[in-house]
């Protein structure tokens, strides 16, 4: 068997394949209404395509814990009964194609309250219907409006605003719940230097920088149940110290395997490695598989499982990933938006069987062609 079609347990749940579905933002939500942040028709359809195209896991795109928490006014939310019920149809579409159905809480923190990215993506005020950000520290991101300092009451409220929408996660039917710790988002501002300039117990050392994100893991891990995994997404460089001539301190893939091994005494099973977006002038190497060699220096440091993200484009690419131990899976993008279809025909390509539908293996058995 292929290793990229080998099933993966972790605790009691077992994946199918190593192939996943990458939480990506569609900002297609109501704004405002009894609807606001609960998915729709669109999301059904966009995230249950993935599950016929035959991915393990599909992870749902970065869901706002609370309505200042999203990126845009359109982003999906999970603070309501509305939204949690809404979600319920996305598992139960999921399930019913053999994946398994993931999601991604977060809280946007100083990047919140923007325009759809392909429209200005600028920050948008409160007359347009956006809201001042939130951040450890009162730094705008790339010449935005200045967040509010959250003070000591308003962090240990977010911890419980986390565990709250872990709750909702599943009772809606998840089988993953993922916490957003990457690409300058609020848990991510908070572990980088870069954006964490307070004095207090939440900044300044190593170790009170990780004080927030720990403190959501165990808030959610204890509401979480035990048979269930808890992924975590890190940024595992910001790319500042890695390259010459830029002074700026950041966040460093050394400081990514100290995380690592945290979390994982904390009860996260999995590290979901991706990198930067804490600054937007960063000098960033892209290239297929760049963010690679992060996820693997993670795995072997650490022990943890870690998933690889990050331009994977071809099918033996993603497999030598896997077989030669970098990665324990690997979540994919823009491929699968290009191609929804993209681990059945990676079945095909490298000897495995494809987990087509009934009603699609039929049609393609009789067709005389797999």
């Amino acid at each position: 068997m292929s290793t990229l079609f080998a099933p993966l347990t972790l605790r009691s749940l077992e994946i199918p394949n190593r192939i996943w579905t990458s939480p990506m933002c569609m900002y297609s939500a109501a704004a405002e209404g009894p609807e606001i942040g609960a998915p729709t028709d669109f999301h059904l359809t966009h995230l249950a395509s993935r599950a016929v195209g035959g991915a393990g896991l599909v992870m749902v795109e970065a869901t706002a814990i609370r309505p200042d928490g999203r990126i845009t006014p359109w982003d999906l939310g999970l603070w309501n009964d509305r939204q949690q019920h809404a979600f319920a149809r996305v598992t139960q579409a999921l399930r019913s194609h053999g994946s398994v159905p993931a999601i991604q809480l977060s809280h946007a923190g100083r990047k919140a309250s923007v325009d759809k990215p392909w429209l200005t993506g600028r920050y948008l005020t409160g007359a347009e219907g956006g809201w001042r950000a939130v951040a450890p520290s009162p730094e705008p991101f790339a010449g935005r409006s200045v967040p509010h300092e959250l003070a000591v009451g308003e962090i240990q409220q977010l911890v419980r605003d986390f565990a709250a929408s872990a709750e909702r996660a599943l009772a809606a039917g998840f089988q993953v719940v993922e916490l957003h710790g990457a690409h300058g988002f609020l848990i991510h501002s908070f572990l980088s230097p870069a954006s964490n300039h307070r004095t207090d117990a939440y900044g300044g050392s190593f170790e009170n920088r990780l004080r927030f994100p720990l403190q959501v893991v165990d808030a959610v891990r204890e509401v979480w149940p035990d048979h269930l995994p808890l992924f975590f997404r890190t940024s595992a460089t910001d790319w500042l110290t890695e390259n010459p001539g830029d002074d700026r301190e950041g966040w460093t893939g050394d400081d990514t395997v100290r995380l690592a091994k945290e979390l994982r005494e904390h009860g996260v099973d999995l590290l979901d490695v991706s990198t930067g977006g804490m600054v937007p002038d960063a000098a960033i190497p892209i290239e297929p598989g760049y963010q690679v060699p992060f996820a693997a220096q993670v795995r072997h440091a650490t022990g943890i499982p870690t998933g690889a993200v990050g331009l994977i484009l071809e099918p033996t690419q993603a497999q030598d990933i896997v077989a030669s131990g970098q990665a324990d899976a690997v979540l994919l993008g823009r491929e699968m938006l290009r191609n929804p279809y993209w681990p059945q025909h990676a079945a095909l390509e490298l000897g495995a069987e494809p987990r087509w539908p009934d009603q699609y293996d039929y049609a393609v058995r009789r067709g005389g062609k797999r």
